[in-house]
């Protein structure tokens, strides 16, 4: 059986078009959007085959910004980040699905959260490739999830008088991402058989 060569290609998280951001409901009724404005990966993909990703982000949890700097300060504290002790949330991934029949993809990985790590499902969205006018290509995916922060020991609430909680459990998560090839960087070769499948999502 006749093997060749493939490009490991490193890519590049442009976090300036990029963004990590989540919504909680408040009172049940309304939701409230927050986001990280310190965060990096290490992405890497076989060619420029994304479901052969190799992705780790870490976000560092003192840039949470919701707005309001007193909901802030609660947030960064014991009840919620912990952020004295647990400066950085994490995501490693472990599989990225085939794209189903609307060119969407299941991403599985761990994510850790104040010393606790759970697997996550996250749902990936390729926006595509192209080159930008300096010569670069770059790739655009769109993020979302759903997560229920008590399972990270994110418990604090309140009950509220008409029923119901202050602050919902559940948490969804959209993050965009474009991210561009660093060719110049670290491309490395590796061999793989010559009839294996490079989809591109």
């Amino acid at each position: 059986m006749h093997t060749g060569s493939l490009t490991k290609t490193k890519w590049v998280i442009d976090v300036v078009h990029s963004s990590i951001s989540f919504t909680v409901k408040h009172l049940m009724i309304s939701n409230v959007r927050g986001l990280f404005s310190l965060f990096d990966a290490s992405i890497y993909t076989t060619d420029k085959d994304f479901t052969t990703a190799q992705v780790d982000i870490w976000i560092d949890a003192a840039s949470i910004n919701t707005g309001d700097g007193k909901r802030d300060a609660d947030l960064k504290a014991a009840d919620f980040f912990d952020v004295e002790n647990f400066k950085q949330i994490s995501f490693t991934t472990t599989s990225i699905e085939k794209p189903d029949k609307h060119g969407n993809h299941e991403m599985w990985g761990e994510m850790t959260m104040k010393g606790i790590t759970k697997v996550i499902k996250l749902n990936v969205r390729f926006g595509g490739i192209v080159q930008d006018p300096w010569g670069k290509e770059r790739a655009g995916f769109t993020i979302t999830g759903t997560i229920s922060r008590s399972e990270w020991g994110l418990v604090w609430n309140k009950t509220i008088e008409a029923g119901g909680l202050l602050v919902s459990d559940e948490v969804q998560i959209l993050c965009e991402a474009e991210l561009y090839n660093d060719n110049a960087a670290d491309n490395v070769m590796i061999l793989e058989e010559t009839n294996l499948s490079k989809d591109i999502f």
